[in-house]
């Protein structure tokens, strides 16, 4: 039988796991994987041993190297790393090595290695040290972790979207945080459709690991070095602090680097990872029939009345695994013709197009700033409530210009000062 990897390269992989000095788990070992190996490679071997050996062993060094001695090999090969000139790709800008990042970025080199928390030695740092402020929100199976990048290091990410990520193409079956795109985007394929399904990926930015984000940076051309920085610079290790209360599975995946919820460059990151799924679910799709969008940790699918809803869930469900993510079972909907079909909040039965409901809400609300005050209507303390209540007015506009308009008329009738 064939192996995947000879005894010289196993010792190596098994040392970089030992160097990383982390905890067991697909991402560390990935991350450990890909000093030594490519990202896509470093990833898939992760995986494989994972499969094996889910639980740490009691000698994890010596164990790693005799299962990746014994791994097969697979169709694709793995390559060690060289260094090969890659040219830059999707208009990404040019940068041949750490100085001349610092230099895009406007920090120095030492600043540059702190941001990126090179040394992991943010995740017991305390609150004032960090480069993140962490917020708890609460969701229908928990809690959700904003983690909200401070002033500094949210400039810099948000010169690495528009320098280096902007001109990436994400998959045309991708409408959440796309030029272009909306909620209204999104759901139209699916009007009028006999069954629409939604299916909900669950832990969609933390599940993003850094090798991951890694290879998105490596494909626009940068080298190794360049491109582990980067990911770094977008990832985070939440503190140990933060993590108290949570359930395993939070816990396991926001204690290794992963994509934060709320820095600016984690939805097109995340975007670009699930390139591969929406691939994928878009085959299968046409192959079948069916139509294929996706909001960001929202899936859509829609077909005919005939539709084997449970072979397209079981399959939607696996193929999504395969791709590193994982479907959210309980929050599965089968909606048919004579249900009301919902997709990011939108009616789809007959043409997409926010609920009465939610529109009589909204002018409700106005009504009632324009009687009390903004002050005494802005119950949830948002900071800046104007653009919250703009937000909800440009979202029911996507799908009518009208009853935009006539919001619209009342908003600017408010005194947003009070």
């Amino acid at each position: 039988m064939s192996r995947a990897i000879g005894l010289e390269l196993a010792v190596r992989l098994a040392r970089s796991f030992e160097l990383l000095d982390d905890d067991w788990g697909l991402s560390p070992l990935a991350e450990a994987f890909a000093e030594v190996i490519e990202p896509g490679s470093a990833q898939e071997i992760a995986g494989r041993v994972i499969d094996l050996i889910p639980i740490e062993p009691v000698d994890p060094v010596n164990t790693l190297r005799r299962v990746l001695v014994d791994l097969p090999k697979l169709p694709t090969t793995v390559v060690a790393l060289d260094p090969v000139v890659v040219p830059m790709r999707f208009g990404a800008v040019e940068i041949p090595d750490l100085a001349a990042l610092a230099l895009l970025l406007n920090v120095t080199p030492a600043e540059l290695d702190w941001f990126a928390d090179r040394g992991g030695w943010l995740r017991r740092a305390s609150q004032p040290l960090s480069h993140y402020r962490y917020r708890r929100l609460p969701k229908a199976t928990g809690v959700r972790l904003v983690e909200a990048p401070k002033v500094r290091l949210r400039e810099i990410q948000r010169r690495i979207l528009h320098r280096v990520l902007a001109g990436i193409p994400a998959d045309p079956a991708c409408h959440g945080f796309e030029k272009g795109c909306n909620a209204a985007t999104f759901a139209t394929p699916h009007a009028g459709a006999a069954v629409v399904i939604r299916q909900d990926l669950r832990d969609f930015f933390p599940t993003v690991a850094v090798a991951r984000v890694r290879a998105v940076f490596a494909a626009c051309g940068y080298s190794t070095v360049v491109a582990r920085v980067l990911a770094e610079l977008c990832t985070t290790t939440s503190p140990v602090a933060e993590l108290r209360g949570l359930d395993y599975s939070q816990r396991a995946l926001l204690g290794a680097r992963h994509l934060p919820q709320g820095a600016p460059t984690s939805p097109r990151l995340a975007n670009l990872v699930a390139r591969g799924l929406d691939r994928r679910l878009t085959g299968y799709a046409n192959r079948h029939g069916l139509t294929y969008t996706r909001y960001a940790d929202d899936l859509a699918l829609s077909g005919d009345a005939d539709l084997d809803t449970a072979r397209l869930i079981w399959t939607v469900t696996r193929i999504a695994r395969d791709e590193g993510f994982t479907v959210h079972t309980g929050k599965t909907l089968i909606r048919r013709a004579h249900q009301r079909q919902v997709l990011a909040g939108l009616v789809v039965n007959d043409r997409p197009a926010a609920p009465r409901d939610r529109y009589d809400a909204v002018r409700a609300l106005l009504h009632n700033c324009l009687r009390t005050g903004v002050s005494a209507q802005n119950r949830d303390e948002h900071n800046d409530f104007r653009a919250h209540v703009y937000g909800l007015i440009s979202w029911i506009g996507e799908t009518s210009p009208h009853r935009r308009d006539k919001l619209l008329a009342m908003a600017e009738r408010v005194d947003w000062t009070g």
